[in-house]
């Protein structure tokens, strides 16, 4: 069985660890006549790149992508198209194979699940597998051109945005994808004292796709805000997702939910507030879809921890090598890719039906 896939028609597999010689993707169902070369590509991986500044892990990828397969003379032709970057930079030494399990990493799930585990960076369980999604996704933005997908960072180490000064330009101004420069400031000091103390943060993020239009998604067990929980979660430290008001909706009288409608210009209905995130019984409306992640704190900290060794005696750990404060920072584009992947999906899946 295939673990390591997501998707039904516009369907992605990766591969690789975080120490291996390369990390790949093979992308299958994508249509024909596309055009595409690595430049549509690595833009969002530049997005996603570590070490671009004090504020992530150290490690120095380039993450310069190939394309191997599934295009000719720039254009997809509906086989495989086959995804590969080489990791340059890996540094196993700075990881000890017989090293305690480390909280909050999934060293001793991996060990129970298969007998063995890689501890080079986390191998499979390693951030550095989203960099593939972000390639696949960069493929996924070009089946839905119509569709306009931005992720960014509203909550991090507990302290959020003001959304009275979101700022959509500022986003690219600033290296924690923060829409509010004011929180961007706050945040530059709190990731600076948690890097300094060998700590984490945490964070939430927002990736609101605009232009999908009503009917994509299915009812009952294909629904698509289903798909999207699914697709967040499946983000190596995300802990939780909300589509719409999420939780928050529990709080809210029914009056207070519903996303009211008034006749529209064009005859379809007019929306006048988005509660359901875009979703209503499974199935776009029209609006804007929104989902929000938290991502939990980086689990490799310097802080010594209790823990295990694997035969059972108690000790205490500290993670070396290079790690990102709060993961969350690089979380955006790869929320921006897997709603990418997601929709891409759907449209193909809603046309198959529908026509």
């Amino acid at each position: 069985m295939s673990l390591n896939s997501f998707g039904h028609l516009f369907r992605v597999t990766t591969w690789g660890e975080s120490h291996g010689p390369a990390i790949g993707a093979v992308v299958d169902g994508c249509p024909p006549g596309i055009m595409l070369s690595d430049k549509d590509i690595q833009p969002f991986l530049d997005q996603r790149r570590p070490g671009q500044s004090r504020f992530t892990t150290q490690r120095q990828e380039p993450d310069q992508v190939r394309i191997l397969s599934g295009t000719y003379e720039g254009r997809t032709t509906g086989t495989p198209i086959s995804l590969i970057i080489d990791n340059v930079d890996a540094r196993s030494r700075d990881y000890d194979p017989t090293a305690p399990y480390r909280p909050g990493h999934a060293d001793y799930s991996y060990d129970a699940k298969y007998g063995l585990r890689d501890p080079r960076g986390g191998g499979r369980s390693s951030a550095r597998e989203t960099a593939m999604r972000v390639a696949a996704g960069a493929i996924a933005r070009l089946v839905i051109p119509e569709v306009s997908i931005r992720a960014y960072v509203i909550e991090l180490g507990g302290d959020a945005i003001d959304r009275d000064a979101f700022d959509l330009g500022e986003i690219g101004r600033n290296p924690f994808f923060c829409p509010d420069a004011s929180a961007a400031a706050r945040w530059e000091q709190m990731v600076d004292e948690a890097r300094k103390a060998g700590s984490s943060l945490g964070a939430v993020v927002e990736c609101v796709a605009t232009g999908a239009p009503a009917g994509w998604g299915a009812p009952i067990y294909a629904k698509l805000d289903a798909e999207l929980a699914a697709a967040m979660m499946g983000i190596n430290a995300v802990k939780g997702v909300e589509i719409g008001e999420g939780f928050a909706a529990a709080r809210l009288r029914g009056e207070e939910n519903a996303d009211a409608m008034q006749p529209g210009h064009d005859g379809r209905p007019e929306f006048l507030s988005n509660h359901n995130g875009g979703v209503a019984g499974g199935i776009s409306t029209g609006q804007p879809i929104v989902v929000r992640a938290a991502f939990k704190p980086t689990s490799s900290i310097r802080i010594p921890v209790p823990t295990v060794d694997r035969e059972g005696q108690a000790t205490t750990v500290q993670t070396l090598g290079r790690h990102d404060p709060c993961v969350g920072l690089r979380g955006a584009p790869v929320m921006e890719a897997m709603m990418a992947l997601v929709l891409a999906d759907q449209k193909l899946l809603n046309r198959g039906q529908c026509g």
